[in-house]
């Protein structure tokens, strides 16, 4: 491991710039990353490598020696993912150190093979491992990623609505898991206190099916929205859906429910003490409305 040191540091130069010209050629993002960054990268990680090779524990790569080394690739990786590399991209910067590293141990011990063979194995597994480090720390990051974006959309496709003073409303679109219910039921029972609503209209007129587990999961939300003192209606219930909660036995004869939105605000307002009245308009009042703005151009 020091004699691998020793000739990386010897031609540290060498390697960087030859390494930067093969990733050039191939792998290198110039819409992502500069050439001044990429040099920049290369060099830490050939100080960092030469650090581990001279370290205690030097063999291997998760040891304390190679900490440095392994942060720097996990920290590039990171940001790679973000950036939106590939993983055959982030895993290439590593790999494609193996080509200037062959070359100038072959240079440097072309009068003893044995070494020569020994220090090419050498080399090979340790960039071998720091190339997995970088990929599993990309994998890691995406991950992350992933799970956030989940989330996100999560609380993108369960908005709570106001209505009406007292009146929300909860559209649901695709099926009901534990997850997003989760999320559902939170939205609510905060929108709920923040307005003080006493009415909550769930529409699943955009969820496909209703089960069992549906079912259960709308009953949940229903009872804890209760015990913030809203009262829930549940619109949106077709022909098809309706048989099926008969069929399965579902028991929401607690529960008021509507075939449409329009019918379950109706009926909010109506419990609420309001209504809707279509006010009186005049045959002028009329024309005026509807012509006024054309007549309002044209003089």
């Amino acid at each position: 491991m020091s004699d691998l040191a020793e000739i990386i540091s010897r031609n540290e130069d060498q390697i960087r710039a030859e390494w930067i010209r093969d990733m050039s050629k191939s792998t290198q993002r110039a819409d992502l990353i500069s050439k001044t960054e990429l040099d920049e990268q290369c060099g830490t990680l050939l100080k960092a490598v030469i650090a581990g090779l001279r370290s205690k524990d030097s063999g291997n790569i998760r040891s304390d020696g190679w900490a440095q080394a392994r942060e720097f690739l996990e920290g590039i990786s990171a940001s790679r993912a973000r950036q939106g590399f590939s993983p055959t991209e982030v895993a290439t910067f590593v790999l494609s150190l193996k080509q200037p590293l062959f070359g100038v141990i072959r240079h440097d011990l072309a009068k003893n093979q044995d070494q020569l063979f020994e220090l090419l194995w050498t080399a090979t597994e340790l960039l071998d491992g720091l190339a997995l480090v970088t990929t599993e720390s990309f994998s890691t990051t995406r991950e992350h990623l992933i799970l956030r974006q989940q989330q996100e959309l999560l609380e993108l496709s369960t908005p709570v609505v106001k209505l009406w003073e007292g009146v929300l409303a909860l559209p649901i679109i695709g099926t009901l898991d534990s997850e997003r219910t989760q999320v559902v039921m939170e939205n609510l029972l905060q929108t709920v206190v923040s307005t003080n609503s006493r009415f909550a209209i769930i529409d699943i007129t955009g969820v496909p099916t209703v089960d069992t587990l549906v079912a259960q999961h709308l009953l949940k939300t229903i009872t804890a929205a209760r015990l913030m003192g809203a009262e829930c209606i549940i619109s949106g219930v077709r022909p098809q859906i309706a048989q099926t909660i008969v069929h399965l036995g579902i028991n929401l004869e607690d529960v008021m429910t509507r075939a449409s939105l329009a019918d379950a605000f109706g009926l909010a307002l109506q419990m609420s003490g309001r209504a809707v009245v279509r006010k009186a308009v005049s045959a002028a009042e009329s024309r005026g409305i509807l012509a006024g703005p054309i007549t309002k151009q044209e003089s």
